[in-house]
């Protein structure tokens, strides 16, 4: 299966180093992160997964639920998330998939056989409180994902879902956004953008970011 931004991300029950997990049930009303790795014991996924646990408070702020897969079962798993609290000085707080069985693999698209007919690519998705893919980023093994990035991405689609507007390149939490294009009504924009907006172009228009 090969999800898209905007499809309902599938629902799924599978065994996890915290025991059985239902996908929906776990997220209840939360935004959810869901990112794969090949296997356990692989030193990027080991810092990714250490980095993941440093940024549960910045995750709780925001509402987010993070949750990881790898094809490894959850013996192994137990013993990596041991090694992962040594070697990064954390200490997990999330489950890990033991999606030995390529199930929840399958659901997501996350065997790409061009990269590895086993191992699951290191896939990240952002999933809304509707339960809709918000986005989707799959990194090559040899470069660890940006977490700051991924919370940027989630203050830029809670900002965004609640108002009227974009977020421009390199957007920062505080920083000008833009008023989307297809509001028109000086009136509306007034009542909805109160500090004002700059026209830079008729299309173009920043304005604070709205609290």
């Amino acid at each position: 299966m090969s999800l898209r931004l905007g499809d309902t991300a599938p629902d799924f029950t599978q065994e996890s180093s915290d025991g059985a997990i239902n996908f929906y049930e776990f997220l209840g009303s939360s935004w959810g992160i869901l990112f794969s790795h090949p296997a356990d014991y692989t030193p990027v996924c080991t810092t990714e997964l250490g980095y993941t646990a440093k940024l549960q408070d910045e995750f709780a702020r925001r509402g987010v639920k993070a949750i990881a897969l790898s094809v490894d079962d959850a013996e192994s798993h137990k013993g990596w998330i041991s090694d992962i609290n040594e070697t990064q000085n954390t200490a997990v707080n999330f489950p890990i998939l033991a999606d030995k069985d390529r199930k929840v693999s399958a659901l997501y698209g996350f065997i790409h056989p061009n990269a590895s007919a086993t191992l699951t690519v290191r896939s990240l998705l952002i999933i809304d409180p509707d339960k809709k893919v918000r986005l989707i980023i799959t990194y090559p093994a040899s470069t660890g994902r940006n977490f700051n990035e991924i919370l940027r991405v989630v203050d830029s689609l809670q900002l965004t879902d609640t108002h009227k507007v974009a977020t421009p390149a390199n957007w920062q939490h505080g920083d000008d956004v833009v008023i989307v294009p297809s509001l028109k009504d000086e009136d509306e924009i007034r009542q909805r953008f109160p500090k004002g907006y700059t026209a830079v172009k008729p299309y173009l228009r920043l304005t604070p970011q709205p609290e």
